[in-house]
């Protein structure tokens, strides 16, 4: 039984791991966390949810190479720069092949 003024054992200061500990275990570990979800009506499949849910820090996931963040334009101004500039190039390139019949006319 707990008192008001004292916390349950599990959450106690001498006992056991606190919310930090176990973070940081997770986050230098790693954790995967999986499940589906079938929806099935007189044996016909009609749903299929795959969950995958993966909790490490940055360092650990890219080790296990997990990287998408950094090649995502809405995560990554390194991405973002990288795809504006793609961008601006193909429209350099289209808007150079819309001139040239121009250019041709004018210059005969």
């Amino acid at each position: 039984m707990t008192t008001p003024g004292r916390l349950p054992d599990p959450y106690a200061r001498d006992g056991g791991a606190n919310l930090a500990d176990i973070l940081e275990r997770v986050l230098d570990k790693g954790i995967v966390i999986a499940g589906d979800i079938r929806i099935n009506l007189l044996d016909i499949e009609l749903l299929t949810i795959k969950l995958r849910l993966v909790v490490a820090s940055v360092e650990r996931a890219k080790e296990m190479g997990i990287d998408w963040w950094e090649d995502d334009p809405a995560l990554s101004s390194r991405a973002r720069h990288r795809e504006l500039a793609r961008e601006n190039a193909e429209l350099r390139g289209r808007l150079a092949r819309l001139e040239a019949p121009r250019a041709e006319e004018e210059g005969s």
